[in-house]
Protein backbone atom coordinates (compact mmCIF):
# COMPACT_ATOMS: atom_id res chain seq x y z
CA UNK A 1 0.00 0.00 0.00
CA UNK A 2 1.29 3.44 -0.90
CA UNK A 3 2.04 5.68 2.09
CA UNK A 4 2.59 9.40 1.57
CA UNK A 5 3.23 12.27 3.99
CA UNK A 6 1.18 15.17 2.61
CA UNK A 7 2.23 17.85 5.11
CA UNK A 8 4.48 18.09 8.15
CA UNK A 9 4.37 21.12 10.44
CA UNK A 10 6.51 21.65 13.56
CA UNK A 11 4.29 23.26 16.18
CA UNK A 12 6.71 23.19 19.14
CA UNK A 13 10.48 23.29 19.40
CA UNK A 14 11.96 22.37 22.76
CA UNK A 15 15.24 21.53 24.45
CA UNK A 16 14.66 17.76 24.52
CA UNK A 17 12.01 17.20 21.85
CA UNK A 18 9.94 18.88 19.15
CA UNK A 19 6.31 18.27 18.22
CA UNK A 20 5.02 18.13 14.69
CA UNK A 21 1.71 17.36 13.03
CA UNK A 22 1.86 15.17 9.95
CA UNK A 23 -0.95 14.67 7.47
CA UNK A 24 -0.67 11.22 5.91
CA UNK A 25 -2.35 9.40 3.04
CA UNK A 26 -2.38 5.63 3.23
CA UNK A 27 -4.16 4.27 0.18
CA UNK A 28 -7.50 6.08 0.07
CA UNK A 29 -7.42 7.14 3.74
CA UNK A 30 -6.06 10.49 4.96
CA UNK A 31 -5.35 11.17 8.62
CA UNK A 32 -3.25 13.35 10.95
CA UNK A 33 -0.73 12.26 13.56
CA UNK A 34 0.86 14.27 16.35
CA UNK A 35 4.50 13.21 16.52
CA UNK A 36 7.01 13.86 19.31
CA UNK A 37 10.42 14.12 17.64
CA UNK A 38 13.33 12.98 19.83
CA UNK A 39 17.05 12.50 18.96
CA UNK A 40 17.20 9.08 20.57
CA UNK A 41 18.72 7.83 23.80
CA UNK A 42 21.51 5.67 25.10
CA UNK A 43 20.68 3.43 28.06
CA UNK A 44 23.18 1.30 29.91
CA UNK A 45 23.18 -1.22 32.74
CA UNK A 46 26.54 -1.58 34.49
CA UNK A 47 27.13 -4.98 36.06
CA UNK A 48 29.98 -5.31 38.54
CA UNK A 49 32.18 -8.38 39.07
CA UNK A 50 30.10 -9.31 42.15
CA UNK A 51 26.94 -9.66 40.02
CA UNK A 52 25.34 -6.43 41.20
CA UNK A 53 24.05 -3.76 38.86
CA UNK A 54 23.97 -0.03 39.57
CA UNK A 55 20.70 1.78 38.92
CA UNK A 56 19.46 5.25 39.78
CA UNK A 57 16.41 6.28 41.74
CA UNK A 58 14.96 9.61 40.72
CA UNK A 59 11.71 11.53 40.78
CA UNK A 60 9.75 11.35 37.53
CA UNK A 61 7.12 14.05 37.50
CA UNK A 62 5.03 12.46 34.71
CA UNK A 63 4.71 9.30 36.85
CA UNK A 64 4.32 11.33 40.05
CA UNK A 65 6.85 9.26 41.99
CA UNK A 66 10.43 8.10 42.38
CA UNK A 67 11.37 5.29 39.99
CA UNK A 68 14.31 2.89 39.93
CA UNK A 69 15.91 3.03 36.47
CA UNK A 70 19.01 2.06 34.55
CA UNK A 71 21.00 5.13 33.58
CA UNK A 72 19.97 6.83 30.36
CA UNK A 73 20.33 10.04 28.47
CA UNK A 74 19.39 11.81 25.29
CA UNK A 75 21.96 11.55 22.54
CA UNK A 76 23.65 14.74 21.43
CA UNK A 77 23.19 15.70 17.78
CA UNK A 78 25.13 13.17 15.69
CA UNK A 79 26.47 11.34 18.75
CA UNK A 80 27.29 7.65 18.48
CA UNK A 81 24.98 5.71 20.87
CA UNK A 82 27.88 3.84 22.53
CA UNK A 83 29.63 7.15 23.20
CA UNK A 84 26.40 8.42 24.76
CA UNK A 85 26.10 5.29 26.89
CA UNK A 86 29.65 5.69 28.18
CA UNK A 87 29.00 9.39 28.93
CA UNK A 88 25.82 8.62 30.88
CA UNK A 89 27.52 5.82 32.79
CA UNK A 90 30.12 8.19 34.21
CA UNK A 91 27.71 11.13 34.63
CA UNK A 92 25.01 9.28 36.56
CA UNK A 93 26.72 6.28 38.17
CA UNK A 94 30.30 7.53 38.46
CA UNK A 95 31.95 4.59 36.71
CA UNK A 96 33.66 3.71 33.45
CA UNK A 97 33.59 0.34 31.74
CA UNK A 98 36.32 -1.48 29.84
CA UNK A 99 33.65 -3.47 28.02
CA UNK A 100 30.42 -2.03 26.62
CA UNK A 101 28.25 -4.38 24.57
CA UNK A 102 25.11 -3.45 22.66
CA UNK A 103 22.18 -5.66 23.67
CA UNK A 104 19.42 -4.21 21.49
CA UNK A 105 17.65 -1.09 20.31
CA UNK A 106 13.94 -0.37 20.49
CA UNK A 107 11.34 2.33 19.94
CA UNK A 108 9.91 3.68 23.17
CA UNK A 109 6.36 4.32 21.94
CA UNK A 110 6.21 4.31 18.12
CA UNK A 111 2.57 5.39 17.97
CA UNK A 112 3.57 9.01 18.60
CA UNK A 113 7.27 9.20 19.52
CA UNK A 114 10.33 8.90 17.24
CA UNK A 115 12.70 8.11 20.13
CA UNK A 116 14.78 4.98 19.72
CA UNK A 117 16.71 3.69 22.72
CA UNK A 118 20.05 1.94 22.32
CA UNK A 119 20.60 -0.49 25.20
CA UNK A 120 24.09 -1.47 26.39
CA UNK A 121 25.57 -3.79 28.98
CA UNK A 122 28.69 -2.43 30.70
CA UNK A 123 31.16 -4.73 32.48
CA UNK A 124 34.72 -4.57 33.78
CA UNK A 125 33.75 -1.53 35.82
CA UNK A 126 36.09 1.07 37.32
CA UNK A 127 34.72 3.57 39.83
CA UNK A 128 35.43 7.24 39.06
CA UNK A 129 33.26 10.19 40.06
CA UNK A 130 29.68 11.20 39.27
CA UNK A 131 29.28 14.24 37.05
CA UNK A 132 25.57 15.05 37.36
CA UNK A 133 23.91 17.83 35.41
CA UNK A 134 22.41 20.66 37.50
CA UNK A 135 18.87 19.26 37.32
CA UNK A 136 19.79 15.62 37.93
CA UNK A 137 18.83 14.68 41.47
CA UNK A 138 19.28 10.97 41.94
CA UNK A 139 20.69 8.30 44.17
CA UNK A 140 22.61 5.24 43.02
CA UNK A 141 21.48 1.82 44.22
CA UNK A 142 23.18 -1.52 43.67
CA UNK A 143 21.16 -4.72 43.52
CA UNK A 144 21.98 -8.25 42.39
CA UNK A 145 20.56 -9.20 39.01
CA UNK A 146 18.56 -12.01 40.63
CA UNK A 147 17.00 -9.51 43.09
CA UNK A 148 16.26 -7.13 40.21
CA UNK A 149 14.46 -9.89 38.28
CA UNK A 150 12.29 -10.51 41.35
CA UNK A 151 11.67 -6.76 41.73
CA UNK A 152 10.45 -6.67 38.11
CA UNK A 153 8.13 -9.63 38.79
CA UNK A 154 6.72 -7.85 41.86
CA UNK A 155 6.18 -4.62 39.83
CA UNK A 156 8.69 -2.77 42.00
CA UNK A 157 10.46 -1.75 38.80
CA UNK A 158 7.95 0.04 36.59
CA UNK A 159 10.13 1.70 33.95
CA UNK A 160 10.04 -0.12 30.58
CA UNK A 161 13.66 0.52 29.55
CA UNK A 162 14.79 -0.75 32.93
CA UNK A 163 12.67 -3.90 32.68
CA UNK A 164 14.13 -4.57 29.22
CA UNK A 165 17.66 -3.80 30.43
CA UNK A 166 17.45 -6.05 33.49
CA UNK A 167 15.90 -8.90 31.51
CA UNK A 168 18.41 -8.69 28.65
CA UNK A 169 21.43 -8.30 30.95
CA UNK A 170 20.35 -11.26 33.09
CA UNK A 171 19.86 -13.42 29.98
CA UNK A 172 23.19 -12.35 28.49
CA UNK A 173 25.07 -13.05 31.74
CA UNK A 174 23.12 -16.28 32.47
CA UNK A 175 21.60 -15.11 35.78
Amino acid sequence: MLLETLTSETIYTGKIFDIRIDEIREGDVEYKREIVVHKGSAVVIPVFDDGTAALVRQYRHAAGKYLLEICAGTLNEGEDPETGARRELEEEIGVTAAKVEKLCEFYVSPGFLTEKMHLYLATEITETKQNLEADEILTVERHSLSDLIQMVQRSEVEDAKTIIGITMAAARLDF
